[in-house]
């Protein structure tokens, strides 16, 4: 016998758990098909937490053996045990996802384990190893995610060229690693094995390291790094390379005047972006549309061109971000239900978690200048703020973009100690549309980085106190 739902989520991730969860407190009778065994999809499983944990195991020890001495810590015999990282990152993701599967529970939401394929737009087909199972829905939500882009000419083999899944789950630290992107996944996984002793170079296509960033904080942060150790090539291409038992040799091409280079290292890291994962969904079945890049188009309440068929997170248009595909569940799922709500795309931050972080919400100078703004910025530096003294994390600053005109700000942007923290702050701001005089008169405690935030906001009408 066939079950049946009000609606059926595909895919446990970001976008698909926090879906489903908001759709079952509407009071609609839900479902969500996985085909991992684990709930939470690439960011909880092998993206944004196992990651983040192991940038922070490297970054506490990198901290000891660098800054140990002036901080008064002697550590005289230093050393880290990789495989003690690795068992910590599986045991965060163990917990992530028994607590998924308790929210679940607690809202009576039905998970299937397999994988999905549109019979119709009212069924679905679910492989679960030699057995299948069917269930209709009045609506369904596509929220399949992404998979990493390998190039086409080096396909992944998670040992010797590895994409971010591969990266994540090594039983050594490689003696040398190729990055090729050196945007957000590449900086962070590249900057995990610099401090644990690997000699990491990148390769990058475009002129500049994270480009979605605003110019001079790119170019500050690429110094940051290279005063860490990596190198960087950029305005390159890979063209070909060679893989062995023993390393990969790479042959690049430089974009100015096509001259060949080649580098070697024992593994490479291809982080060259994502695409969307639409495999086996049979959406030819429904007519849902896919775009050139593979992306489901939809409308702005997430609607594919087939009316009852939904589609979020990294497999529509926009930032394949873990927090931008949550927020589309939780407006999807309260679409469904009838309600009209809103996300405010401009609102939505990036967040680099290296060391120092970078992050970043609104309009950078170049974008604003593009979009014919007549604007003005202010930036302080963490090398003036108290805190950042005591804490001995001085590197950085915060540059605020502002509209002459309306005195509205227009970006925040934050390259410093615990950004990812303090941005927070800076997406209020955005979404509020907050004047930069009004957020000059707010009082901030003291000591802390977030002064910074003041301050730059007090130098765009030359106010600044400590500077």
């Amino acid at each position: 016998m066939e079950e049946s739902f009000d609606v059926v989520i595909i895919g446990a991730g970001p976008a698909g758990y926090v879906a489903a969860i908001r759709c079952a407190q509407l009071g609609l009778k839900t479902a969500c098909i996985e085909k991992r065994m684990e709930h939470g999809g690439t960011c909880l499983n092998v993206g944004c937490i196992p990651s983040k944990t192991l940038l922070y195991s490297s970054e506490l020890y990198n901290t000891v053996h660098s800054q140990g001495s002036s901080l008064g810590i002697v550590t005289p015999s230093l050393s880290f045990d990789f495989q003690q990282m690795m068992k910590r990152k599986r045991d965060v993701i163990s917990s992530l996802n028994e607590g998924i599967k308790g929210l679940f529970k607690k809202n009576k939401i039905t998970h299937f384990i397999g994988s999905a394929s549109f019979l119709s737009s009212e069924s679905i087909q679910i492989f679960q190893g030699p057995t299948t199972t069917i269930v209709r829905a009045k609506k369904f939500i596509i929220a399949t995610g992404s998979e990493p882009t390998p190039l086409p000419f080096l396909p992944f083999d998670e040992r010797k060229v590895l994409s971010s899944t591969g990266a994540l789950s090594l039983d050594k630290v490689p003696k040398s690693l190729i990055v090729v992107g050196a945007g957000v996944i590449g900086v962070e996984l590249g900057s995990v094995y610099a401090r644990l002793g690997s000699h990491v170079v990148f390769l990058e296509f475009l002129d500049k390291i994270c480009p979605m960033f605003d110019g001079s904080i790119s170019k500050s942060f690429q110094d940051i790094l290279q005063k860490q150790g990596m190198q960087f090539h950029l305005s390159c291409k890979v063209v070909g390379a060679e893989v062995s038992d023993k390393s990969v040799i790479v042959k690049a091409q430089k974009n100015s005047d096509a001259s060949l280079f080649s580098l070697e290292a024992e593994a490479i890291l291809v982080s060259i972006g994502r695409r969307p994962y639409t495999e086996g969904l049979g959406l030819d079945k429904i007519g849902v549309l896919t775009n050139a890049k593979g992306q489901i188009p939809v409308d702005s309440m997430f609607r594919t061109s087939c009316s009852n068929v939904y589609a979020i997170g990294d497999v529509i248009d926009g930032p394949m971000l873990a927090h931008k595909a949550s927020e589309e569940g939780t407006c999807v799922a309260e679409v469904i239900a009838g309600h009209t709500p809103s996300l405010d795309y401009i609102a939505i931050p990036n967040v680099v978690y290296t060391h120092p972080e970078l992050a970043s919400v609104g309009l950078t100078e170049e974008e604003a200048k593009s979009l014919d703004f007549s604007i003005t910025t202010g930036s302080y530096f963490f090398k003036s703020n108290s805190r950042g003294k005591c804490a001995q994390q001085e590197e950085g600053f915060v540059k605020i973009i502002v509209d002459t005109t309306s005195d509205i700000v227009l970006g925040i942007h934050i390259l410093g100690a615990h950004a990812s923290e303090m941005i927070t702050l800076a997406v209020s701001i955005i979404h509020n549309r907050m004047k930069c005089e009004d957020l000059s008169s707010l009082c901030f405690p003291h000591p802390t980085l977030s002064e910074a935030i003041k301050e730059a906001a007090l130098s765009v009408h030359k106010k600044a106190i400590h500077k």
